[in-house]
């Protein structure tokens, strides 16, 4: 099924598939890049918050969808997208338990199948700096 939404490179994909960690930065604004769990469903890439505390990275993208990750090497403007879709929330699901599986992650895996972080489902979408960024946010996002 083609979106018309761009799509990592697949070797960016491989490695949020196959890393345990995505580098994350939410909104343009300088601060620390942090690392969180990351799903590939349909060659697309999703993210949930576990905490949905006031100051969380899921919290920043709904005020300012844009902002980075890092992976395979390279960092990259994304814009964060809330996702509606039930079939692909039950999809998502199914792939953080298959990724998240030894004895210390399963529990929180689990936890991200829960209504509360469900809610939060977010698809990060690479976006171009280039006349999307402003020059000072597309060098912070590098």
């Amino acid at each position: 099924m083609t979106t018309g939404k761009k799509r990592f490179p697949a070797d960016v994909l491989r490695a949020i598939r196959d890393g345990n960690v995505l580098g994350i930065r939410a909104g343009t604004q300088p601060h620390r890049i942090i690392g969180i769990w990351a799903v590939v469903v349909e060659g697309r890439v999703f993210v949930r918050s576990w905490s949905l505390k006031p100051r969380s990275w899921w919290r920043t993208f709904l005020e300012q969808p844009r902002g980075i990750v890092q992976a395979g090497g390279r960092t990259i403007a994304v814009r964060a997208v809330q996702t509606r879709s039930e079939r692909l929330k039950d999809a998502i699901d199914r792939a953080y338990l298959e990724k998240y599986h030894t004895p210390g992650s399963v529990k929180y895996a689990r936890d991200l199948g829960r209504a509360r972080s469900r809610a939060t489902t977010t698809e990060l979408l690479p976006v171009a700096s280039r006349g999307r960024m402003s020059r000072s946010e597309a060098g912070r996002a590098g």
